[in-house]
């Protein structure tokens, strides 16, 4: 029998904020983004919130039309090892892109962040899809997106057979005998494939959560298919509760397909709630944010998700442009859902960039309001868990101090941590070491 599901909360930490113009806020710190004492703040709040996990994102390639967080933000490697350091059971969870990066160096940073917070790492698995990023790597022709995701999936493939390097109980460190470690515990991965040649074996130990838990992000075709094949964890972006539900529905039948368990891998749709005493409290918070949007920044907001497309050349209260195939190399699913938004809705090229740089969601109101809105979501399977986004400055703490308590007297939501490690906390198991399942698979006696 199954046990009762359980919601799961993340927090992303995003400095300015996601937009062009957060940053212009009274009540957030301008360089929030590149600002210590605010990474630790948030996510000292979001561990007082009991949260799953916090998150960070990243990316690769900026022009000047970048928004202000894209301009100047930590690298998530180095401030999740900082995050580590100041906080307890928290999860924590950094985006790495597959295509510009090496998989046994990779394996070896979360292997090490692992370590370091005692088993609450996590990796936040990507394909970066700007072009543009080419350009800071060597100048290679960027992937093209089917070609990205099969690197993806090879490239997890090794990194998870290098954290099976050394068994559980390799290491024994026998001072009297010398002994530090047993030989028949230690294995070479001796990957040859299409885009990886890795010998192994990786130079640090499995962690106490066996290995960091792995997130995967996108929508598209592609992207639902590796997450059903190699995820714990898949991050989405709904624009309602029925989008949520198809996905939600997809993907898991897409992991049992796969002969996974599907409730061993969590959808967490990312929102970004705005609480108030009252509605209209919670909407002027909103219009304060809205209104900080100039058009022009609207556009070039927009544009990132084309390629940085220049749409200022085009009538802005015209219909919105017809881009063909523009952007399918990119951000697919977000290019293709906006696309089609703008031609099911007849929308102008001013309605679909405001939109885009300010946009709104169904978690918007008095924190009875928001918590009814999660309860349903949740309920109705349309996810197992919510990424909490910032939409105003006090985002996170409205959420935590205002939320939270509703939750959790609904018998929804933790009052204390179950365990000190991620896969612990999302009741997700440690995936056994592979060389020491085979040899039970054997008959071998496992010392």
């Amino acid at each position: 029998m199954s046990k009762k599901r359980a919601l799961k909360l993340g927090a992303i930490i995003h400095g300015v904020g996601g937009s062009s113009s957060g940053w212009r806020h009274p009540d957030i710190p301008a360089d929030a983004s590149v600002n210590i004492g605010f990474y630790k703040q948030q996510a000292l709040k979001a561990e007082e919130g009991k949260f799953d996990f916090l998150f960070i994102a990243d990316g690769l390639y900026i022009t000047e039309k970048s928004i202000p967080h894209f301009l100047n933000r930590f690298e998530p490697i180095t401030i999740l090892s900082a995050l580590g350091a100041v906080t307890s059971n928290i999860g924590l969870v950094g985006t790495l892109s597959t295509s510009y990066s090496e998989p046994f160096t990779v394996a070896r940073q979360f292997s090490s962040i692992d370590h370091i917070s005692g088993g609450r790492a996590g990796w936040n698995v990507v394909t970066s899809p700007l072009e543009g990023s080419a350009l800071n790597f060597g100048g290679k022709p960027h992937p093209e997106h089917s070609e990205r995701y099969r690197i993806a999936e090879e490239y997890l493939e090794v990194a998870k057979g290098l954290w099976d390097s050394w068994e559980d109980d390799a290491f024994v460190r026998d001072k009297e005998s010398g002994v530090f470690f047993d030989p028949e515990k230690l294995h070479r991965l001796n990957h040859q494939g299409e885009f990886f040649s890795v010998q192994g074996p990786l130079n640090i130990a499995r962690s106490k959560q066996g290995q960091p838990v792995v997130f995967q992000a996108g929508s598209s075709e592609s992207g639902r298919n590796l997450a059903a094949k190699t995820a714990d964890a898949v991050f989405t972006g709904p624009e309602s509760i029925e989008d949520a539900k198809e996905f939600y529905r997809d993907v898991k039948r897409r992991i049992a397909d796969n002969g996974r368990n599907p409730e061993h891998t969590l959808i967490f749709p990312g929102i970004g709630p705005i609480i108030g005493r009252t509605q209209e409290e919670a909407e002027e918070k909103y219009r304060q944010i809205a209104d900080l949007v100039t058009i022009e920044k609207a556009l070039d907001h927009l544009g990132r998700f084309f390629e940085h497309h220049d749409f200022s050349q085009y009538e802005l209260d015209a219909p919105f442009p017809d881009l063909g195939d523009f952007g399918s190399n990119s951000f697919r699913s977000t290019t293709d859902r906006i696309k089609r938004r703008a031609k099911e809705q007849g929308l102008t090229l001013r309605e679909v960039a405001l939109q885009a740089a300010t946009p709104r969601n169904a978690f918007i109101g008095t924190p009875e309001f928001v918590a009814d809105k999660v309860q349903e979501w949740f309920e109705e399977e349309a996810a197992d868990g919510f990424i909490i986004a910032s939409a105003t400055p006090r985002g996170l703490d409205d959420f935590v101090e205002l939320v939270v308590p509703i939750l959790q007297e609904r018998g929804l939501y933790r009052t204390e941590y179950e365990a000190d490690t991620l896969r612990g906390n999302l009741g997700i198991p440690v995936p056994e070491n592979r060389y020491t399942a085979a040899r039970k698979q054997a008959g071998v006696t496992v010392n």
